[in-house]
């Protein structure tokens, strides 16, 4: 079986969020399964070619509309796995990846270039998988192609990944004669609610959809959680599957990451303290291992639950805590957090940045990991934390509530602790309830830490669910 990947970003090349990660850790595990597995970017300024020992292959033009466009083609191979990037840089020469004025442009000639070049890179996939709007169009070329009858391309069937909905890739409808070169038969498909929907094409036209965790795929059924795309899921319900995400343990393993102060494992893991006691004197908190540190490492949106951690922060340290919160986003919790730690600097760091080292130390020196997301597909930070040995503190949505396992005071059983519903008092709660474990019962707690770095969130686990998804659609195509 080949499996081809089309997606805008991938780690360790280009990174802004989950998607890099996953992109960077699935088509490895596939291909440790025997899998013949690749990948297509753009080629963004910001890649650096002499490190990834990125080679030309060849260019070709792509015809995109009225226009005739340079793409060049780069190679390189990494883990296991061979990578393609399109360069063209009137498109991919950017200070940012995402939001440009041109985004609708620079990635349908992304979508069509990564479908396009198939024949001249000698890659004939079985399977397609393309990721969130940035890719939906290459499924519509795909179909386009095939509904011609280029024998080339008869055999493809595709996939689309959906790794966050609320971004679906919405533009004026004028594009879709004038920019993306779509036939009219396809209009149908890529108009929703009067504009173009890139996302909604995708839905409708891949073989089959899934999205990053078992709950939230069962949560787009509802608006609340679909951004409004939840009446055309219902009618491809069928073609819908959920499948959690993993994390790469050999880019996040406490052992072994040269980021952290000391290094430890799940059976040395009393050896955690150390890294605490050392964020501490770097942050210039009081240096104290019987004061519990919150950290958070995230996006600073209401998405991400921000404004019930503000709307209660006084009660949270009031309970004798520190809280450490490293991100960027919305400027107006930017201020908020600066203002706080002004205020608070005895006990709260707002580090309005993205620092992957710092990110690592908070990892390894916390005692608890606060993630109240207001919805959240799959989250990877409850599983990075949880192999660090931070418990995990989140609301029961999307990925949260199928990887953390709500802690047991009987049982003893459990990785972290939850609460139903996005309110700041159910949360204060649950941290009120992690707190009354971690002061008066350390057996509990030491156990509770075990648990978490226990759980099992590698990626074969998840790789061999796609697997299963890929050989049940060549499976459908065979009997068709």
């Amino acid at each position: 079986m080949k499996i081809l990947f089309i997606a805008a970003e991938a780690a360790p090349f280009i990174k802004t969020g989950g998607l890099g990660d996953v992109i960077g850790s699935l088509p490895k595990a596939l291909n440790n399964e025997g899998i013949d597995t690749r990948v297509i970017l753009p080629l963004y300024s910001k890649i650096d070619k002499e490190k990834y020992n990125l080679k030309f292959l060849k260019y070709v033009f792509i015809n995109l509309g009225w226009r005739n466009l340079y793409c060049g083609i780069f190679e390189t191979k990494l883990n296991g796995v061979r990578y393609y990037f399109i360069d063209n840089e009137q498109y991919f020469f950017r200070e940012k990846i995402y939001g440009e004025f041109d985004d609708a442009e620079r990635f349908a000639f992304f979508s069509k270039a990564a479908i396009e070049i198939l024949p001249h890179i000698n890659f004939r996939p079985d399977i397609i998988n393309a990721n969130d709007w940035h890719t939906a169009l290459s499924i519509v070329y795909l179909a386009i192609l095939k509904d011609k009858s280029y024998e080339y391309f008869s055999r493809m069937s595709s996939v689309l990944s959906i790794h966050n909905i609320e971004f679906q890739g919405r533009f004026n409808r004028e594009l879709l004669d004038t920019l993306f070169d779509i036939e009219k038969k396809y209009h149908n498909a890529l108009i929703y609610d009067n504009d173009v929907n890139l996302l909604k094409g995708g839905i409708q036209l891949a073989d089959r959809i899934n999205t990053v965790s078992e709950t939230y795929a069962q949560e787009l059924m509802y608006p609340y959680f679909s951004f409004g795309m939840d009446r055309i899921l219902k009618i491809e319900k069928n073609k819908l599957l959920g499948i959690v995400n993993g994390i790469d343990y050999q880019a996040f393993n406490p052992n072994k990451d040269k980021n952290i102060y000391f290094n430890y494992s799940k059976t040395t893991y009393k050896e955690k303290i150390k890294n605490k006691l050392e964020l501490q004197r770097e942050l210039e908190f009081e240096v104290n291992p019987e004061i519990p540190m919150i950290g958070m490492v995230t996006r600073l949106t209401d998405q991400k639950g921000i404004n019930l951690v503000l709307e209660v922060v006084e009660q949270i340290l009031d309970m004798g805590t520190q809280l450490v919160v490293l991100g960027t986003g919305d400027s107006h919790y930017e201020i908020l957090l600066k203002e706080l730690e002004k205020r608070r600097k005895d006990k709260v760091r707002a580090l309005i940045m993205f620092d992957a080292i710092l990110s690592s130390k908070i990892y390894a020196a916390c005692d608890i990991y606060l993630m109240p997301s207001k919805s959240e597909p799959c989250g990877l930070s409850q599983l990075i934390a949880m192999r660090y040995g931070a418990i995990p503190i989140v609301n029961r949505v999307g990925g949260l509530k199928d990887t953390v396992q709500p802690y047991n005071l009987e049982t003893k059983e459990g990785t972290g602790f939850t609460f139903e519903s996005f309110n700041a008092y159910d949360m204060l709660y649950a941290i009120k309830r992690c707190l009354d474990v971690l002061y008066y019962d350390k057996v509990s707690w030491n156990k509770l830490i075990k648990n978490a770095m226990s759980y099992n969130s590698r990626w074969k686990k998840s790789a061999q669910k796609y697997l299963e998804m890929y050989k049940e659609i060549e499976k459908t195509d065979l009997i068709s």
